[in-house]
């Protein structure tokens, strides 16, 4: 009793602070996602993913038809928290000072300034990665990992929040170019975006064609809203046990035989990375707090471990010959892991 009075702090009473934080602020997300849900029909699970990489500080790789509101969504969630919001439309021809910035000349006072290019804002639209070069792909690989450009010999510093949206063209499209594994593995989350359904679609056409035009979100938090959400998810609990349940999960794409999905080897020729543990558990923590709690369990992996390994794993030309996708090899591993 006396060291509970000597250190009231112990984990029970830890976690039951951070669950009252976590309960008053989770309102303030939920506000946001009704601002947002007033511009952008439908789309929930684009848009739950897309707070989760926001409040777990990741990118999002999105793979989907044209017209289902992908720039709608970002640049609506851009005016709703008053950040800066950059589209940039990546083309065979682009260059990496397109993105990045350039040294500029003055001849009148014989010195170079920079011109910061668009990547120096908080949202970053990249429409249609895949259609540009490699040297530009790099470029914006320095961005989403070190959060820094580097123009000439100076290295600037991108502003918080940073959050990439990329769309991407199937590859079997012409004028594309795979994104490097490197690259693809800087993604926090890769989703594949269905049409609407079609009550969605009616309201889609009424907002499109009423006499008041589109709507446009208000501003309802700020950045430092979004900076107190991001202390908090930090905060979420991972047991031991769950960290456990997440490194089998991605070791299970190594070595599949060892859970007893020996029939899953000749399937998958490259398994995930360290990174992909790292982001299942940021990516179920930031899942956990906007459900409102202040710990993760088994359930908040699932959720999120097709989204966050997916686009991790090379699979075989066997897989592709039998209509295997990398979601299939996913939702198998999952259902057979031992959840603790």
């Amino acid at each position: 009793m006396s060291e509970n009075i000597q250190n009231p702090m112990n984990p029970a009473e830890a976690l039951r602070i951070v669950s009252e934080q976590i309960q008053k602020e989770v309102t303030i997300i939920n506000m946001l996602r009704n601002e947002v849900g007033k511009v952008v029909v439908g789309q929930t699970y684009m848009m739950d993913r897309l707070l989760i990489a926001l409040l777990a500080d990741g990118h999002v790789l999105l793979e989907g038809v044209p017209g289902l509101a992908k720039t709608l969504a970002i640049k609506t969630l851009s005016d709703a928290i008053d950040v800066n919001f950059s589209r940039i439309q990546f083309t065979p021809d682009l260059l990496p000072a397109d993105v990045t910035g350039t040294l500029m000349y003055s001849q009148k006072t014989e010195t170079f300034s920079v011109k910061k290019g668009p990547i120096f804002s908080n949202f970053i639209l990249a429409d249609e990665i895949n259609r540009a070069p490699a040297k530009v792909q790099s470029a914006l690989l320095e961005a989403m990992q070190e959060r820094q450009v580097t123009i000439g010999d100076e290295t600037h510093q991108l502003p918080e929040p940073f959050l990439v949206l990329a769309t991407q063209n199937p590859i079997e499209q012409e004028g594309t170019y795979p994104l490097p594994e490197a690259q693809m593995d800087r993604f926090m989350l890769k989703l594949f975006l269905g049409y609407p359904t079609k009550e969605e679609e009616r309201q889609i056409i009424r907002a499109n064609v009423s006499i008041e035009g589109l709507k446009k979100a208000n501003n309802v938090i700020s950045t430092a809203d979004i900076q107190r959400c991001r202390n908090l998810v930090k905060q979420v609990y991972l047991d031991e046990k769950i960290e456990q349940y997440i490194v089998d999960i991605v070791y299970a794409t190594r070595q599949p035989e060892s859970y007893g999905l020996g029939f899953l080897e000749p399937m998958i020729n490259v398994g995930c990375s360290p990174r992909a543990s790292i982001n299942l558990a940021l990516a179920a923590k930031a899942f956990a707090f906007l459900q409102g709690r202040a710990f993760v369990i088994p359930e908040d992996i699932r959720a999120v471990a097709p989204d966050v390994m997916r686009h991790r794993m090379g699979l075989s030309y066997e897989a592709e010959a039998e209509n295997i996708t990398a979601s299939d090899v996913v939702n198998k591993i999952i259902n057979k892991v031992e959840v603790p």
